[in-house]
């Protein structure tokens, strides 16, 4: 006989019991274990706030400037990879645990959908977020959940007490509404004044939280008077967000977020994914308590690690808060002190009211794209065409598309000629075929572009005569003959004119703006590569990484260059004005401050996080100590399980002493170090000669490379 449901079965119970042991439900004197609270099994996250467990007295009269250190940082996401399949039922299989560690209660869940089962979810009005835009869309047939939504600690990636519920559809608002609310309820977070909230989606779920949240429970702790929330977008996701999201939603540009990134949730789906294959087979009940304790061994192991990872928070912090601090104040030495003055008082009015306040981070200028452009005049041409009106000369080519192809005919003439700079006497036939045949289509577009040229331009047919014939210049040097190569050597339309000067000023713009983005890239790749990377294969492949960057570089460099020297041919409008570089200098003035304050806030935080963790184990190693003797009130106990439960309870208050002391001797040296970057900032003179030293130390060849470049090859 098949002994293995059985077993499961057994270890299904096991895993609950230990449970139940190990969050003192046996020394509760009062309430049995099937009276456990919501929540109340789940590890809580030593260096978060806790009020009345780990706070210091009078947190509360803390100053608004670095009431930050105080702040709660939450994280939202939803997995899709942990499906179940529709089977068994809630009936069948309704699990140990109800609500009491990281799920969320069901039966009062799914009460709670019942009022939302027809609400349709708002499109989005930043990107197309499919978390958004899908959040309407089934999971598939035979499947009763499409994933699993979590609420985590944004600092610590802890999972915290029912914050985890199941989807039944896509992202909705209405899920990770009710998660959010829990996580605070459970914890009795009322007393917080600071919430710092990451989220894919932020931008659009925040927009009507209040009114949502309100329609949950009008006396939920983040609709308090006294409350402050910032919602914020995780540092990887943001780039896909419009530019306005990526100033109004950065973490390095919001006060008191320190260096958080909040991508918390999505190093916890790294461990929760391999789980999927064998939790979606499971029955409703099963696969919550199943995701239960590896949630609770994934808190563990985060709260055992906690030296280790405060420590390196730190020392990233400490390495770079001298540097920048001292940058930013080299900048402003070379600025002038007035508007110094004024570009910081917009900035504390901003950071006091980023609502009502505009944003410093932002450009008041917006460069249109090539596309937006062309779509511009694609769209006066419509009116035209409708008024009556139409100017074209060709029934399929209109002035504004015989701009546009002429200069994607210079964008082809230019690939062809990085391509025929790769090829050399002994390159292959077949190389050379490929590229003849590209050569010779180029040559006919060209030539079938000249026709329609000469409707427009028809002195064009002239200058192509006095100039050299094609059969003498290679197709990438072909003469286009657009309204900014024949200058005033013939008449052109001023319209003609106007369409190129508009078209080569956004596509100067956008090379600017691939060149500063390759640029980046490229600094990124060489730090990775002299860092991190050590044998032949991580090696070669960074190198051609490099090699596909140094040719964006080059091809966004020639794109910009010619699209320079038509605008110069266009006409004298290209002047530098004091304006600009007002603008340009204020914006990298406070992005460089906003460096030094993130580092300053997350040293800050980093220390009260610690102070906070210390606390928290004091107060956990009395509670179990307590707890030790807490059930000989009632009498009638026996002697030996008396024993037991005073045994075990001393001895999960000795883990807790034993955590709080070895944190406390890794911590030993962080108020020194402290004090070190302190002084650097107000002596940058320190700070020169450590990085002098440093530079000296990297530069000395260690004994295992003397012995590398003498040994034979």
């Amino acid at each position: 006989q098949d002994r293995y449901p059985s077993f499961l079965r057994m270890v299904h119970e096991w895993r609950h019991l230990r449970l139940l042991k190990r969050m003192k439900r046996g020394h509760d004197p009062i309430r049995s274990a099937s009276e456990t609270k919501e929540g109340e099994c789940a590890l809580l996250c030593p260096p978060c706030p806790h009020p009345k467990i780990n706070m210091p007295e009078g947190w509360e009269d803390e100053p608004e400037e670095t009431r930050y250190i105080h702040a709660l940082n939450l994280a939202l996401d939803a997995c899709f990879r942990l499906k179940r399949k529709d089977v068994s039922s809630e009936k069948a299989d309704p699990g140990l645990s109800k609500g009491f560690s990281y799920f969320v209660n069901q039966p009062k869940f799914l009460n709670y959908l019942e009022n939302y089962k027809d609400e349709v979810e708002p499109k989005s009005t930043c990107s197309r977020h499919d978390a958004v835009n899908l959040a309407d869309v089934s999971p598939g047939q035979g499947y009763a959940a499409s994933g699993v939504a979590t609420v985590e600690c944004a600092r610590h990636n802890m999972k915290r007490p029912s914050a985890v519920c199941d989807l039944q559809k896509g992202e909705r608002y209405c899920n990770m509404d009710f998660i959010f609310h829990w996580s605070l309820v459970i914890m009795a977070l009322g007393l917080l004044q600071t919430f710092f909230i990451s989220y894919d989606i932020a931008c659009q779920w925040s927009k009507a939280l209040i009114a949502r949240i309100t329609a949950i429970d009008p006396t939920s702790p983040i609709l308090q008077s006294n409350v402050k929330a910032r919602f914020l977008v995780p540092k990887f996701h943001l780039p896909a967000h419009i530019a306005a999201c990526q100033t109004k939603f950065a973490f390095m540009f919001t006060p008191g977020a320190g260096l958080g990134d909040g991508e918390a949730p999505e190093r916890g789906w790294g461990e929760a994914n391999p789980l999927a294959p064998s939790t979606r087979e499971m029955g409703p009940g099963t696969r919550r308590d199943t995701l239960d304790f590896n949630f609770g061994d994934y808190n563990w192991r985060k709260i055992t690690g906690l030296g280790a990872s405060l420590l390196k928070k730190m020392d990233t912090a400490l390495s770079k808060v001298a540097e920048n601090t001292i940058a930013h104040q080299e900048l402003e030495e070379t600025l002038d002190p007035v508007m110094v003055k004024d570009w910081t008082a917009a900035m504390v009015a901003w950071e006091r009211d980023p609502i009502q306040n505009p944003n410093p981070f932002e450009t008041t200028v917006t460069v249109p794209t090539q596309t937006a452009v062309r779509r511009a005049f694609a769209d006066e041409e419509a009116a035209a065409i409708a008024a009556g009106k139409d100017t074209s000369l060709s029934p399929e080519i209109s002035p504004s598309v015989l701009i546009s192809r002429g200069i994607d005919l210079e964008a082809d003439q230019r690939a062809l000629k990085a391509e025929m700079k790769q090829t050399w006497t002994h390159s292959r036939d077949r190389e050379l075929t490929r590229i003849q045949l590209r050569s010779n289509a180029l040559v006919r577009r060209i030539e079938s572009w000249y026709q329609v040229l000469q409707l427009y331009i028809p002195t064009t047919v002239l200058l192509r005569n006095k100039a050299t014939g094609p059969k003498s210049v290679a197709p990438y040097d072909l003469q286009l003959w657009l309204p900014s190569q024949i200058g005033r050597q013939a008449p052109v339309d001023s319209r003609l004119i106007e369409i190129e000067y508009a078209l080569r000023e956004a596509q100067a713009q956008e090379a600017l703006t691939t060149l500063r983005r390759c640029l980046q890239r490229r600094v990124t790749v060489y730090d990775l590569k002299k860092r991190w990377l050590r044998g032949q294969a991580p090696n070669t492949k960074a190198l051609n990484l490099l090699g596909n960057i140094e040719g964006q570089i080059a091809t966004a460099r020639d794109e910009y260059r010619q699209a320079r020297v038509a605008l110069l041919a266009l006409g004298d409008f290209l002047l530098t004005t004091h304006s600009d570089i007002s603008t340009v200098i204020k914006i990298e003035w406070a992005k460089s401050r906003a460096r030094a304050a993130r580092y300053h806030e997350e040293v800050n935080i980093v220390r009260e996080e610690m102070r906070r963790t210390i606390r928290f184990f004091t107060w956990k190693e009395k509670d179990w100590y307590q707890s030790a003797t807490a059930k000989q009130t009632l009498g009638g106990i026996e002697e030996d399980y008396n024993e037991g439960l005073q045994a075990y309870a001393k001895r999960q208050g000795a883990i807790c002493l034993g955590l709080r002391r070895k944190f406390e001797h890794m911590w030993s040296g962080v108020d020194g170090q402290i004090s070190g970057a302190m002084a650097e900032i107000r002596d940058p003179a320190l700070f020169y000669v450590r990085r002098k030293q440093e530079e000296v130390k990297v530069s000395v060849p260690t004994i295992s490379d003397d012995v590398e470049m003498s040994s034979p090859s």
